[in-house]
Parts: structure tokens; sequence; C-alpha cells
């Protein structure tokens, strides 16, 4: 399909798209102590999209994660992300990332470099996405895009440390989602 419907549907400019939270995975692993590398997963995920095809430096990504959805699978694991230790969900329920530059790497690969803030704590960070699909998506019948896109971040730059270096400082994050034209 051309892009002649993404024009129509946001101008020159590019398609603004909302994220939907249940098409999107957010999967963040680290190393514990050398023998295994777990997850977690963040659900609920919000947030939109601005992709402009033609010109990629006029994109932007602006997403929301709560961080009361993290969940590790260990009960006990995932009530210590929650508590004031870690993520510390009471005083500070999210983490945003918003984009400030978008660049085409080629085979529709691009690095978005933005802020990530948790804890009230913002660094800078680039994922590494890769555009899976622009077009009609056929079970909505509005315009849909999808990407993957990976990071790596240092937990202590949000004074997430405990443990280091015994368990990673490392986090590697993983993302899928999908998102539609509003």
């Amino acid at each position: 399909m051309g892009l002649g419907i993404y024009s129509q549907v946001a101008g020159a400019t590019g398609v603004s798209y909302k994220i939907d939270a249940s098409h999107t995975s957010v999967i963040v692993s680290w190393a514990h102590f050398g023998f295994s590398h777990p997850t977690a997963s963040i659900s609920e995920a919000s947030g939109n999209i601005v992709f402009d095809k033609t010109d990629p430096s006029q994109s932007k990504v602006d997403v929301t994660l709560p961080l009361n959805t993290i969940d590790t699978r260990v009960p006990a694991l995932t009530e210590a992300f929650l508590g004031a230790g870690y993520f510390d969900v009471k005083n500070y329920p999210t983490a945003t990332f918003s984009s400030s530059k978008v660049t085409a790497t080629g085979n529709n690969k691009f690095d978005v470099a933005g802020n990530l803030t948790i804890k009230g704590i913002t660094k800078p960070v680039v994922l590494h996405a890769t555009l899976n699909q622009q077009e009609m998506h056929p079970m909505v019948k509005k315009p849909a895009i999808g990407f993957d896109a990976t990071a790596t971040v240092k937990r202590s730059d949000y004074k997430l440390d405990e443990y280091v270096p015994s368990v990673s400082d490392e986090i590697a994050i993983r993302i899928s989602t999908e998102a539609y034209a509003k």
C-alpha cells in the first residue's frame, strides 16, 4: 500500500498513532550472579508514536509505563521491585520515555534517542528500533504500525543498584509494540 493513506491521516509531517497496550510487550532482563538471565514484564504501556517514513527525523515517540504492573513471576521479587528499595511505585508510579531524535540507519531500522525517566531521574537512552510493518490493519481497519526495539540501561543510573555487581548493572530492554492511527 502506498503512503497516500498515511498522508491523508496526518498530513506531510507523518502519521500519529496511539500505542495499543494489548499488543505491546516490554521485557527487561539481567544477569543473576552469572547463573541465569531472569526476566520481568511491564504491561499496560501507553503513549504515542508520530512516524514520518519520508523524513524519519520528524518522527517522535512518547511512552508511559505503569511500574505497578511489573511482574517477575516470583511473587517475593515482584513485591521487592514495587517497594522503596527498587522502583518505589508509591512515589514514582510510572517510567517515561520521550524521544529527542530519530535517525534512520537503513533496512527499516532506526535509532530513537531520548530521555528515560525512572524514580524522577532522567538519563539519555537510545532505542534500536526496527519497523516491522506500516499499513492498514486487517482487523482494526485503521492504518497501523509495528516496531520492535532494544536498549541497554544501567540500573545504577536510576538508583536501582541493589546487589551490583553480583546482579548485573546492565539491564536489557526488549519492546514490541503495535499502534493505530488516531
